[in-house]
């Protein structure tokens, strides 16, 4: 639902851009930036009934959006593991091929057992 929102906004800027009224080169009139924000709104409103009309279309595109950002992640992770040999410390290296540790590459801290116990 953020995608939409967002693409409504961006949309209705670039609907700025667009020249008023006037004629075209073979006299017709053009569609106006009014004309064509209207029309964009509606396309939106429909977009956004789609879940309701189609739910088996909203549960293929989900699966979709996860598993891209499956794909995604796992790509992130190899380029990662290959600039870490590329560029990393020869000690961070050796070290970390003996560990059996996951992968954390966040800023954010693993929060230990005790915070686990804490927050439940």
């Amino acid at each position: 639902m953020g995608f939409l929102i967002k693409s409504a906004f961006w949309l209705s800027l670039v609907l700025l851009i667009i020249p008023f009224g006037g004629t075209n080169g073979n006299g017709e009139p053009t569609v106006g930036a009014l004309e064509t924000f209207f029309a964009a709104r509606a396309v939106i409103d429909d977009v956004s009934g789609l879940c309701e009309r189609r739910p088996e279309a909203c549960e293929v595109g989900r699966s979709a959006v996860h598993t891209i950002g499956v794909r995604a992640r796992e790509g992130a992770r190899i380029a990662y593991d290959m600039l870490d040999d590329k560029f990393g410390e020869p000690a961070q290296i050796t070290a970390a091929a003996g560990e059996s540790e996951p992968l954390h590459t966040g800023s954010v801290p693993v929060p230990t057992a005790r915070e686990r116990a804490v927050e439940e």
